[in-house]
């Protein structure tokens, strides 16, 4: 299957709940990271990315409305030796942690399985983006609806194309309980090298009831130069 346009994705599912897009721009010397955070409880929507040092985290946007902060809280974005983790919650600590003892990316995620959240059992995905330009995917879910087994996916992506990412998300759209994303890592073009402008389109093409916050970086390849934007739904402008 060809290449499909990210906004379109969006526009098609009302809510994709959290997703991950990792590739390389059209002029094949800028890496492509995205992640955003959609939310239907009030709890969910009370959320703000910020920066850190190594990356961003979630914070409450109002602390005093924060009920359960389990499973919202995290840092979805963490840099580690010229690799950069991302994922949906606090795996990303786990895949820091085996990587400074040794470990791998795949070896961490298997000490791991899909959100204690039932019934929707959210899946746990993934990426680790390398300074070359290669990436990696996985996603955790149970089988089926079914808790009592954990089904574990890696996709690795050593040479990527220029023009061109991967997009993985937890759902496949709205429902109760939500129904989880299925399939593989959808191929979408990545339009542009500018994190601006991504951040317009990915943005735009979430549902506007829902989403909460997004995170986008472009780096270079080789020199590591990059710019980030991140928007949240609950502050005006963007960072």
């Amino acid at each position: 299957m060809g290449a499909q346009i990210i906004e379109k994705l969006l526009k098609g599912n009302s809510y994709p709940g959290r997703g991950i897009i990792l590739g390389l721009a059209p002029d094949a010397q800028t890496s492509v990271l995205a992640y955003f955070i959609m939310g239907r409880s009030t709890n969910s929507r009370n959320r703000v990315f910020v920066g850190t040092e190594d990356g961003i985290k979630t914070q409450a946007f109002d602390p005093s409305m924060m009920s359960d902060p389990s499973l919202i809280i995290y840092h979805p974005v963490r840099e580690l030796d010229g690799l950069t983790i991302v994922t949906n919650g606090d795996q990303t600590d786990t895949v820091r942690d085996h990587l400074v003892s040794g470990g791998t990316f795949e070896s961490a995620l298997r000490t791991r399985e899909f959100e204690p959240d039932p019934p929707n059992y959210t899946p746990r995905i993934s990426g680790l983006l390398s300074t070359d330009g290669s990436y990696r995917l996985s996603i955790l879910k149970s089988l089926d609806g079914d808790p009592s087994c954990c089904c574990r996916y890696f996709y690795e992506y050593d040479r990527p194309i220029a023009g061109t990412g991967h997009f993985i998300h937890t759902y496949v759209g709205d429902g109760n309980p939500l129904p989880s994303f299925i399939g593989d890592p959808e191929k979408v073009l990545i339009p542009c090298s500018d994190a601006h402008e991504l951040a317009d389109l990915i943005w735009d093409g979430l549902n506007g009831d829902n989403k909460v916050s997004l995170y986008v970086r472009t780096s270079r390849r080789g020199s590591g130069a990059k710019e980030e934007v991140i928007i949240n739904a609950n502050e005006a402008g963007r960072q």
